[in-house]
């Protein structure tokens, strides 16, 4: 069988990549993705390759929609010439269409009902929607896809990433202070652009305290550097390229995050973990009911509750490890629904 990933994300990098490899040993596989600077840095730091379609269209509606044109464009030359018996994708809107129009089938997995714009784009044309067991399948059913195409996986896909292996060497750090890491929310998906940040008053609160900790910024796009540069100069660590998340997370001492996947990642792997939610969704609720997550969106108490936890220190080990270990991996899921298709 030939199989096509298209891979938009970083966190769809590292959730693809070892299932990618797992079903090259049996099947011919096709990964794209485009030319999205973090996407691509990250997957020569993981030995991932692809071939780099068109590009990311940025945070402007008519921006986005040229580029997505484009992208389909070349795509069906390349997917046509290839093609692949099946397409598995995080519900990208191009792997959609070309799917569609070529009449190839199209699994899709997400986690996010709340980007409408990526699933009313995406979940009419696909055979069957992966989705973790904490979200109800009625989130996704209103965009357009069949409850019973809808299958459930008892996992988070933060879970699938902790669970893989990383090669890469630890960031070395001043070893005498603790570290707190921050991760700046999404700025240019679809179901942010309008939202008002309260990063950088957090960022604010941490660089006053950089004598007593090692304050690291984790951006997602040049502008943000740019701007946190600017603002912040020195006072503050920032990262600006591309590093292996799991191994920064492996000597943080507190991680600061807007709730998405890297939020989860830190929580899972039992680090002291404050969001400030800047996008609510179904993983951030779960991972706070469980206790693996404190939530706080006041950026004036932020750091009284770092200082709390960091105080308290990773207690949430033993729990986190516990309900790691009884998350399963979609892989098996996947590959009998394959059979089925």
């Amino acid at each position: 069988m030939k199989i096509w990933f298209d891979v938009l994300t970083p966190k769809q990098l590292l959730f693809f990549g070892p299932l990618a490899r797992k079903l090259g040993k049996n099947h011919k596989i096709l990964c794209t993705s485009r030319n999205y600077g973090q996407v691509v840095d990250l997957a020569k730091l993981k030995h991932v390759n692809l071939i780099i379609v068109g590009k990311h269209g940025g945070s402007g509606r008519k921006e986005k929609l040229k580029a997505s044109a484009k992208r389909v464009d070349r795509l069906t030359d390349i997917v046509s010439k290839f093609s692949p018996d099946l397409v598995i994708s995080f519900c990208s809107p191009e792997a959609s269409r070309v799917a569609f129009g070529l009449g190839i089938k199209h699994i899709v997995f997400s986690d996010s009902p709340h980007a409408e714009a990526v699933m009313r784009l995406s979940l009419p044309f696909a055979q069957r929607l992966f989705i973790p067991w904490v979200i109800p399948k009625e989130e996704f059913v209103k965009y357009g896809i069949l409850k019973s195409n809808i299958i459930q996986y008892k996992a988070i896909d933060a879970a699938v990433i902790v669970k893989n292996d990383s090669n890469v060497k630890p960031i070395v750090l001043n070893s005498h202070k603790k570290t707190i890491v921050i991760r700046l929310e999404e700025s240019s998906a679809a179901y942010v652009l309008g939202k008002t940040s309260i990063s950088n008053n957090i960022i604010n609160k941490f660089s006053q305290e950089r004598e007593k900790y090692n304050v690291i910024v984790l951006a997602r796009y040049k502008p943000q550097i740019e701007n946190l540069r600017k603002e912040f100069g020195n006072k503050v660590r920032i990262m600006n390229k591309v590093i292996d998340g799991k191994s920064l997370l492996s000597v943080t001492d507190l991680f600061v995050g807007s709730g998405g996947t890297m939020t989860a990642e830190a929580a899972l792997m039992g680090i002291p973990t404050i969001s400030y939610d800047a996008v609510p969704n179904h993983i951030e609720k779960y991972l706070v009911k469980s206790g693996l997550v404190k939530r706080e969106t006041n950026s004036k108490h932020i750091l009284q509750v770092a200082r709390k936890m960091l105080i308290e220190g990773p207690k949430n080990k033993e729990k986190a490890k516990k309900i790691l270990d009884s998350m399963e991996d979609p892989f098996s899921k996947l590959v009998s629904v394959v059979k089925t298709l």
